[in-house]
């Protein structure tokens, strides 16, 4: 069973306070890894870039400040629930993006009908994932010496 959910929302690329452009990002479920999101951000002029995280911290993350590390989701405003932050950082680099929070929540209500918050360990075969897995990592280090 490899069903999906997906959808394209239109987000503000945040460059700086002065700057900032919308991007199309494509978000995508999947029943084979089920406690994630990927979102694919399509920059101008850039090949378009995937980020992968828990389906749960975007969840949380349209109520409340939450992640650590490369990946933070906040409301734009803890007062009105109308926009959601979402920061990428690779080491000192980062990425800041705005959304409108209604889409994200369409989004996230399509999941949880395909895979119930909870339910994704019926689902997870994490033995097959990590052979998978494991298979790629060894396949690119062959292919790269």
């Amino acid at each position: 069973m490899r069903e999906s959910v997906q959808a394209e929302v239109m987000m503000s690329f945040l460059v700086s306070e002065e700057l900032s452009f919308r991007i199309p990002v494509e978000l995508r479920y999947e029943t084979r890894d089920p406690y994630a999101v990927r979102l694919t951000f399509h920059l101008p002029g850039d090949a378009p870039v995937t980020w992968a995280f828990g389906r749960e911290l975007l969840i949380d993350g349209v109520g409340r400040p939450c992640g650590e590390g490369d990946v933070r989701i906040a409301p734009a405003d803890t007062e009105v629930l109308g926009e959601v932050l979402i920061r990428l950082q690779v080491g000192c680099d980062q990425a800041l993006f705005r959304s409108s929070t209604p889409p994200l929540v369409a989004f996230l209500d399509r999941t949880d009908k395909l895979v119930p918050l909870g339910q994704e360990g019926a689902l997870a075969d994490f033995d097959a994932h990590l052979d998978e897995a494991l298979d790629h990592i060894l396949a690119e280090e062959q292919s790269a010496g």
